[in-house]
Parts: structure tokens; C-alpha cells; sequence
């Protein structure tokens, strides 16, 4: 039986904002209050889905949660009607108003660990949703995409979906982006490596920036999705890593099936998690580490060059999708020529243009959501998800109908703003049925 790496990429919302909400990341903070064009950003994020469904390759997308979270703001004490409670909070606490209209959803690599069924005792594919408890902003996906993923995976006899880990910081989760499994094809069973940057009282030293999953929450994950422990790996990020600005693992490295591109600086033991995947995994893994004086951590965060989608399009063959930001920059483009001419599966790199996102903090990798499934799997999922030539296209009419094509801070008191979010979402709800 087939089975596919399925890409659930985030649909951008058309609340798209530059509120600089995301505390060690440092493209979150510098373009903080700038203008941004959510139109922009929307046909930015669908066109790369469009160049990944081109080459074969499912390609299934989640579509953006409400905003503004009125819940939220009625939580912090507003009352009143929806444009009340927008006005007011915007006068009294216009920082809580720019957490409540993020739309910091689209960015699925946070949404949930997934391991597929070929590593999972039941013989089912588990998702443990992401309780994102670390940022404000990011902790109000958490109940939505619970229901997002139980709406999509909704046959219990090959899915199941977790509730999120308790929001508390002992069992801090970020979802997938902490997350990679090695796999000699996507049918086998794989190696699952967890990350993590806090271990309750044994820290050596902590970043000054938030050190956002805890080993607590992987071994939890781990263990709710009946893995193999003597399959999985368990690594610590780096500190000095962490505050450099790789608030997650998928901003220093990158790995796909038999292949493990990592930064010198991506783990406080390097070596030592660097061996045990290989001897997890046995022969056929690769890991190439870049060093340090070739690739400055300075310039893989300002790159994202680990966030690019490594993406298997033959056998032993791969495709590297990188921000167009790597193409600028001179470290991060010298390592792709040598990627591109050593012996390894990278037969082909490509540049994507997601300045829009990137310039909120997210490339590439942490706009999709990486589901292994089998055709069976597949099948038992709705077909509206998935990203056809007509969805393409219906999708890019509805965002240049519906979004605006700038939007700033001040904009959010905006009353027509709320309308016009809510009644672009009756119509995407509506044209896929969901």
C-alpha cells in the first residue's frame, strides 16, 4: 500500500499583523508595528502550496481560525458587543486587542506532534495538539485546532486526536516544529527525535530568552502515542542557540527520511544526539552539520535556512525549498552550492517568496504540518482539505475578494474590520463544507 507525506499547510488569515507578540523572535520584534499586507501574505502562502501540489506531492491545508477571540477579551473583563469590545480594548489595552486578532495560526508546524501509524503500538496515526502555552497569542489556537484536527481525522479506527497537554509551564508544548522523524521510506518505521529546551531543575544554564518546550511534554507525547522508546531520541536545544533567536528546533535544523541537515550549535549535546540517532537508525542515516564558521548562527536565523521544506520527490532524491531570503544571503547560499554539488539526496533547491511570513517570524517549515498516511489513511479524510488546481484558484479569488491589502495595529479598532473577517469566513466555511 502507498504512503505519503502529506503537507497540512496554514491558510493566512486576514488578520495577518505585525504586533511583535512572539518574545525570542527576533524578525516578531523587528518589524514590530509595521505595515503588513495580509492579501499579500495569503497569495504568498498559497503560491507555495501551489509549487509543492505541482511536483505530485499531496498538499492539504488548514483553514485560519476566527479572530478577534472575543472569548479572550471578555476574559480580561470587556463586555458589550463585538464592536464594543473591540473599541474598548483597543483605548484601554491595545496590546491584548493585537493577541486576540493574531492570526499566528497559520503557522501549523505548531499545531501538533504527529507519528504515524507504522510507529504507533495501535496501528493508528496520533496527534497531540500543541497547548502553545508559552505565548498569549499562541495559547488561543490550542481548543481550535483540537477541533480543526478532529473535524479532518474523525475516523477513530485510524486516528486519534489528543487532548492538549495541561497549560501549565511544566508541560510547555510547541507542536511539530520541535519535532522530526527519520524513516528509510515513509511506510517503515521511523526514528522520532524530541527536542526540547527546558528539563525542569537540570538546566546548566538558561537562555534568556524562553525556552519554550519541556522535556516533560515529550516524554508525555511519547508515551500517549505508544512509541517505541527505544525509537525515539530525546535532545536538548542549545542555549546560547535559544538566544540567538532558534525559539524552535525547525529554525536550526532539518531532516527528511535519511537525511539530518544541522547547525554545529543546534544541541547542548551534540555529539551525543548526533550518535544516538544514528545508532537508532542503523545504517542509511546521513547528518551533515554545518559549522559554525561557515553558517554564523546570526545568519541561519536571519536566513531560516533550516526552516526550508526538505522534500522528497524519488527515491534517495530531495528537493530543498528555502526562503528567498537564502538566496541573499551570502553564508546561507555558499552552504546550498555545497549541499547541491556533495553526496547526498539534495538534487535541486528552490526559492519561494514568504516575506510576509518570514518577517512575522515563520518560513517555509513552519507553515506546514508534516502527516504521514497511508492510502487507506488518506482516503478517510475529507477531500476538501486538499489543495486541487479549482481550490487553488477558488482560495486566491476569495483572498483578494476578502482581504485588505495593508493592515496596522491601528487599524484593529477598525469596527468594519470585524465585519469583514466574519463574513469572509461564512464564506470560506461554506465553499468547503467543513
Amino acid at each position: 500500500m502507498t504512503t505519503y507525506e502529506v503537507n497540512f499547510d496554514g491558510l493566512i488569515g486576514p488578520t495577518h499583523h505585525y504586533g511583535g507578540l512572539s518574545q525570542g523572535n527576533l524578525a516578531s520584534t523587528e518589524h514590530r508595528h509595521s505595515v503588513s499586507s495580509p492579501r499579500s501574505a495569503a497569495l504568498q502562502g498559497l503560491a507555495k502550496m501551489k509549487r509543492v501540489a505541482d511536483m505530485g506531492i499531496p498538499q492539504a491545508f488548514l483553514p485560519p481560525q476566527f479572530r478577534p477571540d472575543l472569548p479572550f477579551l471578555e476574559e480580561h473583563g470587556f463586555a458589550g458587543s463585538p464592536q464594543e469590545i473591540v473599541s474598548t480594548a483597543y483605548q484601554e489595552r491595545p496590546d491584548l486587542l493585537s493577541i486576540a486578532y493574531s492570526a499566528s495560526a497559520m503557522w501549523t508546524a505548531n499545531a501538533a506532534t504527529v507519528s504515524p501509524s507504522s510507529d504507533c503500538v495501535d496501528g493508528r496515526v496520533h496527534f497531540t495538539p500543541a497547548n502553545l502555552q508559552t505565548m498569549p497569542h499562541r495559547a488561543l489556537e490550542a481548543r481550535n485546532t483540537t477541533k480543526t484536527l478532529r473535524s479532518i481525522f474523525h475516523d477513530a479506527n485510524r486516528f486519534e486526536v489528543h487532548d492538549p497537554l495541561p497549560s501549565v509551564p511544566e508541560t510547555s508544548d510547541e507542536g511539530a516544529a520541535n519535532h522530526t522523524r527519520f524513516c528509510r521510506s515513509y511506510d517503515s518505521t521511523g526514528v522520532e527525535l524530541f527536542v526540547f529546551g527546558r528539563d525542569g531543575d537540570n538546566d546548566p544554564s538558561l537562555p534568556r530568552f524562553p525556552a519554550r518546550q519541556t522535556r516533560a511534554a515529550c516524554d508525555a507525547i511519547a508515551s500517549t502515542h505508544g512509541l517505541n522508546l527505544d525509537r525515539c531520541v530525546f535532545a536538548h536545544q542549545h542555549p546560547n542557540a535559544i538566544d540567538a533567536g532558534v525559539f524552535h528546533n525547525d529554525v536550526i535544523s532539518v531532516g527528511n527520511q535519511t537525511l539530518h541537515l544541522v547547525h554545529q550549535f543546534a544541541f547542548a549535546d551534540q555529539d551525543r544526539v548526533l550518535a544516538d540517532l544514528a545508532d537508532c537508525f542503523g545504517p542509511g542515516l546521513q547528518q551533515v552539520v554545518v559549522p559554525d564558521h561557515e553558517l554564523p548562527l546570526a545568519d541561519a536565523v536571519q536566513s531560516y535556512f533550516f526552516n526550508s521544506q526538505l522534500i522528497s520527490t524519488a527515491p534517495n532524491q530531495m528537493l530543498l525549498l528555502c526562503p528567498i531570503e537564502c538566496s541573499e544571503n551570502e553564508p546561507a547560499n555558499q552552504i546550498i552550492a555545497s549541499l547541491l554539488m556533495a553526496d547526498n539526496p539534495i538534487r535541486d533547491c528552490q526559492f519561494v517568496d514568504l516575506r510576509e511570513s518570514m518577517q512575522n517570524g515563520g518560513g517555509p517549515a513552519c507553515l506546514r504540518l508534516r502527516v504521514v498516511l497511508t492510502e487507506d489513511e488518506r482516503a478517510a479524510i475529507p477531500e476538501s482539505v486538499f489543495l486541487t488546481d479549482r481550490r487553488y484558484h477558488e482560495l486566491c479569488d476569495w483572498v483578494r475578494k476578502h482581504y485588505r491589502d495593508r493592515l496596522t495595529v491601528s487599524d484593529l479598532k477598525d469596527e468594519s474590520l470585524f465585519e469583514e473577517v466574519s463574513v469572509a469566513m461564512q464564506e470560506l466555511h461554506a465553499m468547503l463544507d467543513f
